[in-house]
């Protein structure tokens, strides 16, 4: 048995959490840019999402756990003789796992025989929850450590997420696309889709309004499970949503409905979970999107 730390990009609820036993490393947000508040914990994910939305003019900011962050979680195991997995941000878009690694070095000078594994998901949001649930279900399963970072290796190009922004305001604000083309964009109504694999961003296209953009996400995701004659229950399907709930729901509630159409003998359900602070910072309020990873199932 070996015990499972990740960073609070992840996105899981605290009730999953709690159930899963999960050791949670949050990353720190900062609406002035000066004071840094523990995202979740000092800063709920849901006020940082009501800061956005009173003060578009402001752009906050997320920093990474540190180095000290880490070696405390990871001293504490060691120190319990407890093997760790630590699972962690795409290495991409941020240096955690870098904080990560070098807390494990300093760890293991004072205990060689510790077992902390630190791995880079390339994964973010709804598709690095996808991975922990994955490892969790292993970890619960009997599998080694070693048996789930092999599957979780060889399983990690499946993480893929397919979503929408409700305007470019954000992205542009973070250098992610420029002015000129940005501007005339949200000029248009038209709406960027994302498609974020192996750990970065990529464009997905354009679509014209809200509702056209949540269709052209669920068709993606449609389209990458045709182009694999993938059966839906072998993966794991997370809809994600930003600060409105209500829409979240609503996108969910289609995402369902698109699935049960076109595989109707499935019993694959989809999840929804909100996008954290660490994504919200790039995307804005408004992001909205669906995440895929191929689903740990023991053998028959």
């Amino acid at each position: 048995m070996f015990d499972i730390i990740t960073d609070s990009a992840c996105d899981l609820t605290d009730q999953q959490v709690r159930q899963l036993r999960l050791t949670v490393v949050p990353f720190y947000v900062s609406t002035d840019g000066e004071h840094y508040l523990k995202e979740g914990q000092e800063m709920p994910v849901r006020e940082f999402y009501q800061f956005m939305v009173d003060h578009p003019e402001v752009l906050p900011k997320t920093s990474l756990p540190s180095l000290e962050d880490y070696e405390t979680v990871f001293r504490a195991k060691a120190a319990e003789g407890r093997p760790a997995l630590c699972l962690c941000f795409t290495g991409k878009m941020s240096g955690g796992v870098g904080s990560a690694r070098n807390a494990r070095a300093l760890v293991l000078e004072d205990y060689p025989d510790a077992v902390i594994e630190v791995v880079d998901t390339a994964a973010a949001t709804v598709s690095e929850g996808a991975t922990v649930l994955n490892a969790a279900a292993m970890r619960d399963a009997g599998c080694t450590l070693a048996e789930t970072l092999t599957w979780l290796e060889g399983t990690r190009p499946t993480n893929q997420i397919f979503f929408t922004v409700g305007n470019l305001d954000y992205l542009i604000k973070g250098g992610r696309i420029g002015k000129v083309t940005g501007r005339a964009a949200n000029f248009l109504n038209v709406k960027p889709m994302i498609h974020f694999a192996e750990g970065e961003i990529f464009s997905g296209g354009m679509a014209r309004g809200r509702q056209k953009s949540m269709e052209k996400a669920i068709d993606q995701l449609l389209g990458y499970l045709a182009d694999r004659n993938a059966d839906p229950d072998d993966y794991r399907i997370i809809a994600g949503y930003g600060y409105d709930a209500d829409e979240g729901r609503r996108f969910w509630m289609q995402l369902r409905a698109a699935l049960r159409a076109k595989y109707p003998s499935s019993a694959c359900e989809a999840e929804l979970l909100q996008i954290g602070a660490t994504i919200a910072v790039h995307t804005g309020p408004y992001a909205l999107g669906v995440g895929v990873a191929r689903r740990w199932k023991p053998k028959p």
